[in-house]
Formats: C-alpha cells, sequence, structure tokens
C-alpha cells in the first residue's frame, strides 16, 4: 500500500549537479559565459538573445540545434561572485524532458587560480507532472536529459575556453 501513496503525492523535485575543471583563470572563463544574451558556448543553441542582458528578469529566448524554442529568465546574477540563475517556466519537453526548470552556474578558482571550477547546479520536476508519466517523460528520463545537457554544455565550455575560441 505504501508504494501508492507515494505515487499518488505526485512528481518530487530531481537535481541534477556537474563541475568541470578549465585550464583558464576564472576571469577567462567567466568572460565567456558572463553575458546572458551569449549561449554560443552550449552546442546545442543555436541562437540566442536577451534584449535586457544581465538584468535581473532580463529573458533570454533561446533556439536549439535540434529545432525548437525556450525562453529562460535570469532571477541572479552576481559578477563579482561569477555566477548567475536562471528559471525556465514553460520547458519545452521534446528539448528537456523536465518542468520548473531552474539553474546555477558557478566559476571558482581551482589550483591556485590557474584553473578554474565550473558548477552547474539545476532542480526541476519530471516533463509529466501527472501520476504515472510515460518513460521519455518520468524522472529517470528528466535527470537524464538535464544531465546530459549540463554535461555537453560544460565540456563545450571547456574546449571553447581552452582553445582560445
Amino acid at each position: 500500500m505504501l508504494p501508492g501513496l507515494a505515487a499518488a503525492h505526485g512528481p518530487t523535485r530531481q537535481k541534477a549537479s556537474e563541475t568541470i575543471t578549465i585550464d583558464a583563470a576564472p576571469a577567462k572563463v567567466w568572460a565567456t559565459i558572463e553575458n546572458f544574451g551569449d549561449m554560443s558556448w552550449h552546442p546545442r543553441v543555436a541562437m540566442d538573445d536577451a534584449p535586457k542582458g544581465n538584468e535581473k528578469g532580463s529573458v533570454r529566448t533561446l533556439g536549439f540545434t535540434s529545432g525548437g524554442m525556450m525562453e529562460e529568465e535570469l532571477s541572479k546574477y552576481d559578477a563579482d561572485k561569477m555566477t548567475y540563475s536562471t528559471f525556465i517556466g514553460h520547458v519545452n519537453t521534446d528539448i528537456l524532458p523536465a518542468t520548473n526548470y531552474s539553474s546555477t552556474i558557478t566559476v571558482k578558482p581551482a589550483e591556485g587560480g590557474a584553473k578554474s571550477e565550473v558548477t552547474w547546479r539545476a532542480a526541476f520536476y519530471r516533463g509529466y507532472p501527472n501520476n504515472e508519466p510515460p518513460a521519455e517523460l518520468n524522472d529517470e528520463a528528466a535527470v537524464k536529459g538535464v544531465s546530459a545537457y549540463i554535461t555537453e554544455g560544460l565540456e563545450n565550455l571547456k574546449k571553447t575556453v581552452e582553445s582560445g575560441s
């Protein structure tokens, strides 16, 4: 009887977090990601636009290489601490199998400041908010999909910064 009660409660908040070390000073890494309106460092993003720039509440429109669009809002921005947080209220589940997605990206010094540690944390619900979700929108799919999105972004950020492009 307990498993049925748990399922009747609805979805639970899921999390994904990835960290990567980049062979570059934090200021160089931050310079690549600091502009909220420029996510060209992420391989899935084909175009982006944020008319209000790094202002809290700014909304960037993301167009994806696979097709589809999403709007992401800047909820916190702190250039001094090299971090910002975002929120996507209406996630395109064809792109990310999640809903109510929020994330924070932070750049910190590593190895005495010669390298950088970039952490991208996200919290979200599965793509299908009701009970008995289809396999492609369940908790496992949401964690797998968001983790892949984060990992691809961080790996390409590393490649972009370390190659100097």
